[in-house]
């Protein structure tokens, strides 16, 4: 037999039932790591009221991890080729656990948020090595395909279960729970990874250039920190000029892209108007998905004062609704075409937010289930369809680059959604609260606040919450006339 022929059996070859295992304990970390990027939307309240954090320091809690995993996915996949996949996903592994454990027992909000980033440091070795071995393990280009989608369909369902698994929990146990629930999941992989799954190595990317990381960490980082400091304290020369900083770094470093032999970001793929439009998709439904999870789940139990088990069943038909449409998104694709089902996606997510501008202190749950119904369906549809456009809208030989460009667009807009719309409606209610507290949960824990006060401070966080809907809503619906616009009728079927 030639080796032609040897490759196309491998090719063709079915996998086996080891191949089946090793995705299910693949999977049971890629759900680790979406979940940890919602879970926490139902806790604010119960951590606010426990260790008592600022209102940038609440932010942060919320969005390192976030800002953490976007930041060094692609920095992460590239130390994989160099050094091995399965060795960098075990080492993950035992640094998300030890970041969930030191959560789970923190103390005070400094703890929390520097355990937070360390779990964010384990995470963001998960899913660009968790790929690269799947890859490994399915060589049938079917079979590969059946499970990236599974892969894809189980990250999309951490993030909507996230919110309410977090609230079954915390109706009966500390909010320290959220975290210790990584424990189990990640012993049985430590266990079973060495048996079903490869090691993946591939010297193929190059060295990584330490100056564009440190550019584009401090950047993120530094800008984000003058957003949450502003929006918490006001504006002031110190915190503009960390901003101005920030915003510097970050165009040092795209500059630098276009002029070393190996950028951590192939800026030229952003010159293919498809390729924008997906991954604006891939970064703007995570920043809706974000802050209205974190927006609604303070709302449904500070404002309207349902208990967080209640609030976590209110989530459930958004949930279901998002899940069925990742299933479906295929055949609505083949049936009204690629192009369609984009546009689709953003003006579904405008109207879904929308609708929670009717909203109020006295009622508003019809508006919130109504609300992720609706975006629900537009949630799906992005998480099912920005890899596979960003992808198809690039030369092949760029197709790793782009897959991980849409996931680095959740992650950042996961964490965007929260620092930027969240504190937008932070900034919102520093100025219009009644100055008690900088938080809505702090001003409610104070002693002995009357009723008018008590009022005054949901009206504040409520109108702080349109004003950042308002905002999001119209971001979907901009980029959804771009979609139509921009991208060409060809990539339609």
């Amino acid at each position: 037999m030639t080796e032609k022929n040897q490759d196309s059996s491998i090719v063709n070859s079915k996998a086996d039932k080891k191949a089946w295992f090793g995705l299910i304990t693949i999977l049971a970390l890629v759900l680790l790591v979406s979940m940890d990027g919602s879970v926490l939307y139902l806790a604010m309240p119960k951590i606010t009221s426990s260790i008592l954090p600022t209102a940038d320091q609440s932010l942060w809690i919320l969005d390192i991890y976030g800002f953490i995993v976007g930041s060094l996915l692609v920095v992460f996949g590239n130390i994989g080729d160099h050094y091995g996949r399965l060795r960098l996903i075990i080492f993950g592994s035992i640094t998300f656990g030890v970041g969930s454990i030191c959560a789970a027992f923190s103390s005070s909000p400094e703890m929390l948020i520097i355990s937070r980033a360390i779990m964010g440091l384990g995470g963001a070795t998960l899913l660009p090595s968790g790929l690269a071995i799947l890859s490994n393990l399915f060589l049938n280009p079917k079979q590969l395909a059946q499970a990236i989608g599974i892969f894809a369909a189980t990250f999309a369902g951490g993030f909507a279960i996230g919110p309410i698994i977090g609230g079954l929990l915390l109706s009966k146990f500390d909010w320290g729970v959220v975290f210790f629930i990584n424990i189990p999941v990640i012993i049985l992989f430590l266990i079973f990874s060495p048996i079903f799954l490869k090691e993946v190595k591939q010297v193929n990317y190059g060295k990584i250039d330490i100056l564009s990381l440190v550019l584009s960490f401090a950047g993120i980082l530094l800008f984000t920190y003058s957003i949450k400091n502003a929006a918490a304290y006001g504006i002031s020369t110190l915190q503009i000029t960390i901003g101005l900083i920030g915003i510097i770094s970050l165009i040092w470093f795209v500059r630098r892209q276009n002029h070393i032999k190996y950028p951590l970001l192939n800026v030229s793929l952003f010159k293919d108007r498809v390729f924008s439009i997906a991954i604006a998709t891939g970064l703007l439904s995570l920043v809706v998905w974000s802050a209205s999870g974190y927006l609604t789940g303070i709302y449904l139990q500070s404002v309207l004062g349902f208990d967080v088990f209640t609030a976590a069943l209110f989530a459930l038909p958004g949930a279901f609704v998002l899940i069925i449409t990742c299933i479906v998104t295929n055949k609505i694709a083949d049936r009204i075409g690629k192009k369609n089902s984009l546009v689709m996606t953003h003006f579904f997510l405008s109207l879904g937010i929308a609708i929670l501008l009717f909203t109020n202190i006295e009622h508003g749950v019809i508006a919130v289930i109504i609300s992720s119904i609706i975006a629900g369906v537009g949630y799906g549809l992005s998480f099912s369809l920005v890899a596979e456009i960003a992808i198809s809208a690039v030369p092949p030989a760029n197709a790793g680059a782009a897959a991980s460009l849409a996931e680095t667009s959740n992650e950042i807009g996961n964490a965007l959604g929260i620092t930027i719309l969240g504190s937008l409606a932070a900034f919102y209610f520093r100025v219009s609260g009644p100055n008690v507290a900088g938080t809505l949960n702090e001003t409610l824990d104070y002693p002995n606040l009357s009723i008018a006060l008590i009022n005054q401070a949901k009206f504040a966080f409520v109108d702080g919450m349109h004003i950042a809907i308002l905002v999001a809503s119209a971001l979907t619906f901009i980029v959804g006339i771009l979609a139509i616009c921009w991208i060409p009728k060809s990539i339609s079927k």
